[in-house]
Order: structure tokens, then C-alpha cells, then sequence
């Protein structure tokens, strides 16, 4: 199963580096990079803000505990958001491309 997962960062540059990071590792085939970002969030019982970038991940699912570890490695909070959400669907040259892209290890 293919799978997409999101990952706010704190700013572009840990972006770049976990990105780098997922790439080389052979965890991901692509991840984009969404410089920046406005998250609203509950922290420390109130309602807080914080301009963040957003990496957009595309792997397979049995790559998914590989992936949260290592971008917990690089990160720097302590709970970072990564969720993952599967691919139901996509152009089959594209999902092929993905999956090329991850078996070329």
C-alpha cells in the first residue's frame, strides 16, 4: 500500500535536512517541501500559533516505523506531528514510478 505522510518542521531548513535525510535513507521516493505554513494548536492549555514547513511524503506503508524513526532522529521537537494517510488510488505510472523509486536499494 502506498502511503502519504505529512510532517510540519519547525522551519524550511529542518524540512531540507529530514527530507534529505528520508531521500537517501531510501524511505521515500519523493518529498515535497511546503516552505511555509500557519498552525494553530492546543499547547500548554491554550490555543497557540507557529509559522512551520510541511513536508509531504510519499512511500509505502511497510516503510512507515522506518520513516517516523528516523525523522524523529532529526527533529527538533519532542512530539513532532507525523501522520500517515494511505493512497487509494493515482495515476499507475506515477504509483509504479513510486514504487521503482523504493526497490532500487
Amino acid at each position: 500500500m502506498f502511503i502519504v505522510i505529512f510532517i510540519t518542521c519547525a522551519n524550511k531548513n529542518e524540512a531540507k535536512k529530514i527530507a534529505a535525510g528520508l531521500i537517501k535513507a531510501k524511505l521515500a521516493a519523493c518529498v515535497n517541501i511546503v516552505k511555509a505554513i500557519d498552525s494553530l494548536f492546543w499547547g500548554e492549555n491554550k490555543v497557540d500559533r507557529a509559522s512551520e514547513a510541511l513536508l509531504i511524503v510519499k512511500s509505502r506503508k511497510t516503510k512507515l516505523a522506518r520513516i517516523i524513526k528516523k525523522a524523529k532522529s532529526l527533529h527538533s521537537y519532542s512530539t513532532p506531528e507525523i501522520i500517515a494517510l494511505p493512497i487509494i488510488g493515482g495515476d499507475k505510472d506515477y504509483l509504479k514510478w513510486i514504487d521503482d523509486s523504493l526497490n532500487s536499494q
